[in-house]
C-alpha cells in the first residue's frame, strides 16, 4: 500500500504539469490580457470614449509596448516562459497581480479565512447531518419519514444551488429585511464584542450556507441511504442475525461501515470545495473569498491572480484523490492496493 501511495503521489507532478501548462497556454492566446486592457484604458483616459483599443494603436509607442510584453512575459515563448513561471512557483512566488499590483499571495491569503469558514463549515455540517439521514432513511424505508425528507432532497438536488440564492436573498433579504444582502461581516464589526462579532458572523452566514448545503445534502443523504439499502439486503447481514446481533447492531457494526465506501471516494475531492467553494454563490452574496476573486480575475485578464488559484485548487484536486483512495482503504478491510 505504501508504494501504491508513493506512485500516486509521483503522478502528482506531472498531471500538476499538464493542468497549469495547458491553462497558461491558453492565457496567452486569449484577447484582451493585460497588455490590451492598459492601452483601452489609455484611450479611454485620452480621448474620453469606451472605444477599444489593439496593440497598434497610437497610444504607445512600440518601444513601451516591448517594454510592457517583457514586463508581463510576452516577449518570450510560450514554454520559456511558462519554465520561468514554474520556477518561481517552486519558490513559492506566484508573481504580481496585474490589476492591484499586489503579490498574488497575499490577495490570496487575505481571502483564505473566509473561503475555508464557508467550505469547512458547508461540509462538517453535510456529513453530520446526511449521513444520520440517510441511515435513517435506508432502515424506516418507506415511511412518512423517507418520503418527506426525499421530497426536500429531491427539490433541493433540481434547483441550482445559486437559484436558491437568489430565492433566498430574495425573500429574506429584500422583502423580510431579516438578513443583510451581503458580505461576510458588518461595517461596524470591529466595535463588537465577541458575542456580538459570533452572532453578526451567523447573521450574514445563513442564508449562503443555506445556498451551498442545498446540493450537497441530496447528494450525500441519497449515497448513504441507497448503499445502506444495498447492504441491508446482503447476506453478511442476515449471517450477523442469525448469530444474535439485533438489527440496530448489525446496522451499526457491519452495514454501516460498507455503506461508507462510496462517501469515503468523494471524501477527498470535497477538500477542494473546502477552498473554491462556488463562485456564483460568493458572487450573489458579495462574499468576498477565494471563488469571488477567481471570477473577477477572469473577467480583468489578471492572469496571475488566475494562474496562482490555478496553482491551489489543482494541487488540492490532486492531492484529494490520493486522500479518497487512502478514505476507502481505512474504511474497507478487503481493499488493498498492491504493487500490480
Amino acid at each position: 500500500m505504501t508504494a501504491y501511495f508513493i506512485r500516486r503521489l509521483l503522478l502528482v507532478i506531472p498531471t500538476f504539469i499538464g493542468i497549469t501548462l495547458l491553462v497558461f497556454a491558453v492565457t496567452r492566446v486569449v484577447p484582451g490580457g493585460p497588455i490590451e486592457r492598459l492601452i483601452q484604458q489609455n484611450v479611454m483616459q485620452a480621448a474620453g470614449s469606451s472605444a477599444a483599443a489593439t496593440r497598434t494603436g497610437h497610444t504607445l509607442s512600440a518601444e513601451q509596448l516591448a517594454q510592457l510584453e517583457a514586463y508581463y512575459g510576452f516577449d518570450q515563448p510560450t514554454l520559456v516562459a511558462y519554465g520561468r513561471w514554474l520556477w518561481r512557483v517552486l519558490q513559492f512566488d506566484l508573481g504580481n497581480s496585474s490589476r492591484y499590483q499586489d503579490p498574488v499571495w497575499n490577495l490570496v491569503r487575505e481571502r483564505f479565512p473566509i473561503s475555508i469558514f464557508y467550505g469547512a463549515t458547508t461540509l462538517v455540517i453535510t456529513y453530520l447531518v446526511c449521513i444520520p439521514l440517510g441511515i435513517a432513511k435506508a432502515v424506516r424505508h418507506g415511511s412518512r419519514l423517507d418520503h418527506v425528507s426525499s421530497a426536500l432532497v429531491f427539490l433541493g438536488y433540481a434547483v441550482p444551488s445559486y437559484v436558491v440564492g437568489i430565492g433566498l436573498l430574495t425573500v429574506f433579504a429584500s422583502w423580510l429585511d431579516w438578513a443583510p444582502l451581503g458580505g461576510f461581516i458588518s461595517d461596524d464589526f470591529e466595535q463588537l464584542s465577541t458575542g456580538g462579532k459570533i452572532i453578526d458572523v451567523i447573521h450574514h452566514a445563513t442564508l449562503p450556507l443555506i445556498a451551498y448545503l442545498s446540493g450537497a445534502f441530496a447528494l450525500t443523504t441519497l449515497m448513504m441511504k441507497n448503499a445502506l439499502m444495498d447492504n441491508l439486503s446482503a447476506d453478511y447481514m442476515r449471517t450477523a442475525m442469525a448469530k444474535g446481533n439485533s438489527f440496530r447492531r448489525a446496522v451499526l457494526r457491519h452495514g454501516f461501515r460498507n455503506s461508507l465506501i462510496p462517501i469515503a471516494t468523494s471524501f477527498g475531492n470535497n477538500i477542494s470545495l473546502v477552498l473554491g467553494g462556488s463562485f456564483l454563490i460568493e458572487i450573489i452574496f458579495n462574499i468576498d473569498g477565494i471563488g469571488l476573486l477567481g471570477y473577477e480575475s477572469l473577467l480583468e485578464r489578471d492572469y496571475p491572480v488566475v494562474m496562482g488559484i490555478l496553482v491551489i485548487s489543482s494541487l488540492l484536486y490532486l492531492i484529494g484523490n490520493i486522500l479518497s483512495d487512502l478514505c476507502v482503504a481505512l474504511v474497507d478491510p478487503r481493499i488493498r492496493f498492491g504493487a500490480s
